[in-house]
């Protein structure tokens, strides 16, 4: 209770105090940030997907700026030689506002990671998205058959028949490429599991569809039972190294990220940065209370 009621007021306080939270979630403001944050956890062995912080836009002019500013960072990560891939949510680029207008944005990035042989993934938001995400998400496919994937959510009803939809796409040699998630948004009932254990069975029961099918996923989570519950699925299916991949959020569990990489795992860290931050960060206290306690904790305690 006093978490929420925390996390409920932070987002009405000054930046720089939300920053004492922020900091350790996300990479900067800058792109030079991102790569240098990135750099590090490749020094670790650990591959990295770059984020643009930043959705749901109110002006197709903001489109135009966000695309341009992937192009960049596509451009500047590829001559540092981050070894990474790139994320984006659709929302940024006008998905709500003007679909074939999103499209031709999101076409652009995806043109100019081919370029370089890299790959960007179109991730998943709230329940409006799904459906066009989904479509999105099969004409990139279609045109980019090695250099795009999509994001699934667990927590939705839907997710599992959704993977089935796209069964079409999933062809040798270039498997549908999702990331598996819980699910960050808040939604109704109706369309979400709302509990923890229903969550993340659904969680492993779209994970094995996904194997059985020899899809290539990227498994994110933070959830102990999850990574146990993956490395049995694996161990069942008998799923080579380069067939999937674990995922994290940039300074969430560490040690766990750690242990997964010590079993001899590839996994990948989602690096968000930007000037978006504050919105970034007001939202994912709002997922998780409990993490309001940290920036208490960081008023009081150094080091």
């Amino acid at each position: 209770m006093f978490n929420k009621l925390i996390a409920s007021l932070l987002p009405y306080m000054p930046k720089k105090f939300i920053w004492l939270f922020s900091k350790r979630y996300i990479a900067g403001t800058t792109i030079q940030d991102a790569v240098r944050e990135s750099r590090k956890l490749n020094r670790e062995g650990i591959m990295i997907t770059v984020d643009l912080l930043g959705e749901f836009i109110t002006d197709l002019k903001q489109a135009d700026e966000n695309k341009n500013e992937y192009i960049d960072i596509i451009e500047t990560f590829e001559k540092e030689n981050i070894d990474g891939n790139y994320s984006l949510k659709p929302t940024m680029f006008g998905l709500l506002l003007d679909e074939e207008v999103c499209y031709n944005n999101i076409r652009e990035i995806v043109a100019k990671a081919a370029e370089y042989g890299n790959f960007v993934r179109v991730d998943m938001e709230d329940s409006q998205c799904v459906d066009r995400e989904i479509a999105l998400f099969r004409r990139l496919k279609d045109e980019f058959p090695e250099n795009t994937g999509l994001v699934f959510q667990s927590y939705m009803k839907r997710t599992l028949d959704d993977i089935k939809g796209l069964e079409d796409l999933n062809t040798v040699p270039n498997p549908v490429n999702y990331r598996l998630c819980k699910g960050i948004y808040v939604e109704p009932a109706e369309v979400a599991f709302k509990k923890y254990q229903e969550i993340n069975d659904h969680f492993l029961t779209d994970l094995e569809y996904i194997f059985e099918n020899k899809m290539y996923p990227g498994i994110a989570t933070h959830d102990k039972p999850l990574v146990e519950g993956a490395y049995k699925l694996i161990e069942k299916y008998n799923v080579p190294k380069e067939m999937y991949e674990f995922q994290m959020l940039f300074g969430v569990t560490p040690e766990l990220r750690k242990s997964v990489v010590e079993k001899g795992h590839r996994m990948r860290v989602y690096v968000p940065f930007g000037s978006q931050w504050f919105a970034y960060s007001t939202r994912r206290l709002k997922e998780n209370p409990r993490m309001a306690s940290l920036i208490i904790k960081a008023l009081f305690f150094r080091g």
